[in-house]
């Protein structure tokens, strides 16, 4: 008899008798069943290896070998096919699509494979984040009078005070609701402001995460293109006339994702179109924080020049802090700030009280300052690096714009690049990056990626990356050129797009 039927053998033998023991009752030992059976010690092992992993014995190093607890049985999965047309919008005689595309959002938050450079985060690195000065913060609101207890709805009122003279203007604490973050900010605006199948005015390109939101209120975003200085007010002011909107969202401070700051001469313009046509601005303000060290000046918020409440304004801590620091603001003034905060308030109830008592120590300790100055420091330093290594590495690729603030520079991909190819190669390479194509709401004008120099351990891996990236572009290139089509499926380029812009 081979060694396989005797392990095969003991096994069904062994298995017949286990009714004989109890629940965790021992078996006899391996000698004895070696003297029992006249059969090898390695059978013996082997046969109850077998019967270990059927779960219906176990064994204990030391101890013997022991009964299993029976397995609970699994429940049938059951038939849910009726989903598909109870969650069809034509079923319910819905006019508005209730599907909702959240792929963009759900890639940004997978982590890429380890040893991926992430040139596609959009938080800070963990040795950019002020992790000390948030722990002592932490520390501190716990130990602070009433830390656990109920926070009022709008949230704390010194933290409300210090978002107000942060946003600027006329705004006042009683103008502004805490939240948790900006993502949750941006999707209790668009709910205050639009009802479903309304369309909404936005940046082209812009934030995937606001696209999103847009779709899975069942709203219609419409793109009004930027350039290197904001958005045209032209095409605003014809897409505010063609569509009837009454919202546009804007990042006038470093825009993501170009970078671009709306010029002086347009802040005036934008803020006029939309009182003309009736219609509120939320400016998401997301980057003010995150300003270069060769900034200068930064423009005032809109929010400080609008004196008719057109603007709504979004704030967050998130970006410049740590991605689980999840407090921001929202401002405004007038009967809005009602529906607003009654939206929150159905959707949230409030912001947990021990992270905004944290939020509160954290910009209040002497450590904040120094943290904003050391990561202008560190962002100017690793966009200089990228750019300098994306020129020398990748000359075929255009950097329309090199930003003054934020964590991103925008590349346009060569023509007759596919941008998924190139992606997907990028990933192969050992590269994540963001593609281009889901910061559009229509169709884009041409390939592009988005690099972040936020999320990586240096400036080192900045130049290693580019290096891989160039490798990448080669690849994706040479088969576009043999007609060979994408470098990489759909899959490969989703995988590469993890991290694109975490959620804020």
């Amino acid at each position: 008899m081979n060694e396989r039927s005797s392990v095969a053998e003991l096994a069904e033998s062994l298995r017949s008798e286990l009714n004989r023991y109890s629940i965790g009752g021992k078996l006899p030992s391996s000698r004895a069943l070696v003297e029992r059976f006249r059969v090898s010690p390695v059978t013996v092992s082997r046969a109850l290896a077998q019967l270990a992993a059927e779960g219906l014995v176990v064994t204990r190093p030391g101890a013997g070998v022991f009964r299993a607890r029976p397995r609970t049985p699994a429940r049938a999965t059951g038939d849910t096919s009726w989903q598909e047309v109870a969650l069809t919008a034509e079923a319910a005689g819905d006019i508005v699509p209730r599907s909702v595309d959240a792929s963009g959002v759900l890639v940004s938050l997978a982590a890429p494979p380890v040893g991926v450079i992430e040139l596609n985060s959009g938080y800070l690195h963990a040795s950019l984040q002020p992790e000390r000065a948030m722990a002592a913060a932490l520390a501190r609101a716990g130990r602070r009078p009433g830390a656990w207890s109920r926070p009022p709805v709008e949230g704390l009122p010194e933290l409300r005070d210090w978002f107000a003279r942060e946003i600027g203007g006329a705004l006042t604490a009683a103008d502004v609701l805490v939240t948790a973050g900006g993502q949750s900010a941006l999707t209790t605006a668009l709910r205050a402001l639009a009802p479903p199948g309304a369309p909404i005015l936005v940046e082209s390109p812009t934030y995937p995460g606001l696209l999103a939101i847009a779709r899975a209120s069942g709203c219609r975003p419409v793109p009004v293109p930027v350039d290197a200085e904001g958005v045209r007010p032209e095409l605003l002011a014809a897409a505010f006339e063609a569509t009837g909107a009454r919202v546009f969202v804007c990042q006038p401070l470093f825009q993501n994702p170009t970078g671009a700051v709306l010029a002086a001469g347009r802040r005036g313009e934008v803020l006029r179109i939309a009182r003309a046509a009736g219609a509120f601005v939320v400016e998401d303000d997301y980057a003010r924080a995150l300003a270069h060290e060769d900034a200068g000046p930064l423009p005032a918020t809109l929010a400080a020049e609008d004196a008719d409440g057109i603007v709504v304004h979004v704030r967050s801590l998130t970006k410049a802090t740590s991605p689980s620091l999840r407090v921001g603001a929202l401002a405004a003034r007038g009967p809005v700030f009602e529906r607003l905060r009654a939206i929150q308030v159905v959707d949230t109830f409030f912001v947990a009280r021990p992270l905004q008592e944290a939020a509160l120590e954290l910009v209040g300790a002497p450590a904040w300052p120094r943290h904003l100055r050391a990561v202008a420091t560190e962002l100017r330093h690793r966009r200089e690096v990228l750019a300098g290594a994306v020129r020398r590495e990748l000359p075929a690729l255009s950097l329309p714009h090199l930003p003054a603030g934020g964590y991103q520079l925008w590349a346009r991909l060569p023509e007759g690049c596919d941008e998924a190819g190139f992606v997907g190669a990028a990933l192969r390479a050992g590269v994540a990056v963001a593609p281009g194509r889901p910061y559009f709401c229509a169709e884009p004008p041409g390939p592009y990626v988005r690099l972040s120099f936020a999320g990586v351990a240096g400036p080192g891996e900045l130049a290693d990356g580019a290096r891989r990236l160039g490798a990448g572009l080669d690849g994706a290139a040479g088969a576009a050129a043999a007609g060979a089509g994408p470098v990489a499926g759909a899959g490969d380029a989703a995988a590469a797009g993890a991290g694109a812009d975490k959620t804020r």
